[in-house]
């Protein structure tokens, strides 16, 4: 245990340091694509004012949001107040900047959740099971299903989702997180998982087909190994199989399809609670995209890479967790 203290500090150490680079350059990145953005942020916000107000009042703005200076100037002072940890204030929920992601990352949080468990959970039993049972009708079923999820619109399925189970039938809300005129924080768990069901379903319905997709690949490989045909031959069933032999052994690269796709599971949250008007972090940042808030676009960009970020090093502990081959080797690995 001794021996493993020093290799992890060091390897905390680097990543973090990496961490760091990984911010600076995604904030000057982001910080110049919003600026050379043909969306002017004084004028949305101004909005449909914008006739009223006269070219002074447009520069008096400007000159308060410090828009008139030159691009390094506003990207150090930007950078500056971010270490003091002032993330500046969004022109359309008119909140500080933290506040507003906190309060739609919380509301999102659960949504992402729950899709992300459900596809991993699924898709990876349903992947390991369609390659035991290769060539048989419960295969084909789920590799045509994979196939047509994988290829479809995320946003095209929650608009025929929508349609059939919340219009037609009327067996799910229409829109929103809790029902209308009820306060969040006065809704029921009842009242929010109804509200979640169908963005939940239209995530994991897509997600559960890359791992599903993934997994099978892999445990067909597995399959074909040495031991595996030693087994069958000692009169091994396939579900021994897959629980015995297939199951540890394509649990890794799964765990890292898993986690990789938590950038996926947001860009489709993104979409989705445009569709089911969600009040989430991801409909948070289209319209602050949309109506020209810097200042929130630029905090949710960060927040994310960080987000981001922290679940592929989570990923990285798992492994040594899971694969005791990884962890005997981090003595000769964590330095280089």
């Amino acid at each position: 245990m001794k021996n493993m203290i020093k290799p992890l500090l060091f390897y905390t150490v680097k990543r973090v340091f990496k961490l760091g680079i990984l911010l600076v350059l995604v904030s000057l990145c982001s910080f110049i694509l919003v600026s050379l953005s043909p969306i002017d942020p004084v004028n949305t916000y101004i909005g449909a004012d914008m006739l009223q107000i006269s070219e002074e009042q447009k520069t008096i703005i400007a000159q308060k949001w410090g828009l008139d200076e030159p691009l390094p100037v506003r990207f150090f002072k930007w950078a500056g107040c971010l270490l003091s940890g002032d993330f500046g204030k969004s022109t359309i929920f008119n909140e500080p900047v933290l506040q507003v992601i906190g309060k739609r990352f919380f509301t999102s949080l659960w949504l992402m959740i729950a899709a992300w468990t459900l596809s991993g959970v699924i898709g990876f039993f349903l992947g390991l099971f369609s390659a035991v049972y290769e060539k048989s009708l419960f295969e084909r079923v789920i590799s045509l299903y994979c196939y047509v999820l994988a290829s479809t619109p995320v946003f095209w399925i929650a608009i025929v989702l929508l349609i059939v189970f919340a219009v037609n039938l009327g067996w799910a809300p229409v829109f929103g997180a809790v029902p209308p005129g009820v306060i969040p924080e006065e809704a029921t768990l009842t009242e929010r998982l109804v509200h979640m069901a169908l963005p939940v379903m239209t995530l994991s319905l897509t997600g559960i087909a890359a791992i599903c997709l993934h997994t099978y690949e892999k445990v067909k490989n597995i399959i074909k190994s040495d031991y595996i045909l030693f087994a069958v031959s000692k009169g091994e069933s396939r579900i021994g199989i897959a629980f015995h032999h297939a199951l540890r052994n394509a649990l890794l690269p799964a765990v890292s399809l898993q986690f990789a796709s938590i950038g996926e599971i947001f860009g489709g949250a993104v979409l989705v609670e445009q569709v089911f008007a969600y009040p989430g972090l991801g409909k948070a940042t289209v319209e602050a995209g949309v109506r020209g808030d810097v200042p929130l676009l630029l905090g949710i960009v960060l927040f994310l890479t960080l987000f981001i970020y922290t679940g592929n090093v989570v990923a990285d502990i798992l492994y040594r967790i899971i694969d005791p081959r990884i962890r005997t080797l981090i003595n000769e690995f964590v330095y280089k």
